[in-house]
């Protein structure tokens, strides 16, 4: 890929899509959309671990999300374009409650 193309989009399914939206409505509801943002991004060279990481996870994490919902936010976030994804669904779902 030519060093000025922009990074090809990421092909998100219904299932991963539904994922980043309640964690994002979370996220924009308690106000930790800055703090989520600040923290995603300068974890972003270790996005990859962490979705490995989340995996390990996935046993007590049914409180907050569903097993499943869980598992498809961390494959999504095992490529780095997913990340881009949930930050932009983040944004925009903060930018559409500020502006209600």
């Amino acid at each position: 890929m030519p060093p000025d193309s922009p990074p090809s989009e990421i092909e998100v399914t219904r299932a991963q899509s539904e994922a980043v939206d309640k964690v994002a409505r979370f996220l924009v509801r308690f106000g930790l959309t800055v703090p989520a943002i600040l923290t995603l991004e300068g974890l972003r060279p270790l996005s990859f671990v962490g979705s490995q990481f989340m995996h390990l996870l996935t046993p007590s994490i049914g409180v907050f999300l569903s097993v499943s919902d869980w598992e498809e936010l961390a494959h999504l976030l095992e490529d780095r374009r997913g990340l881009d994804y949930f930050l932009d669904r983040l944004e925009s779902l903060d930018r559409a409650r500020r502006a209600a």
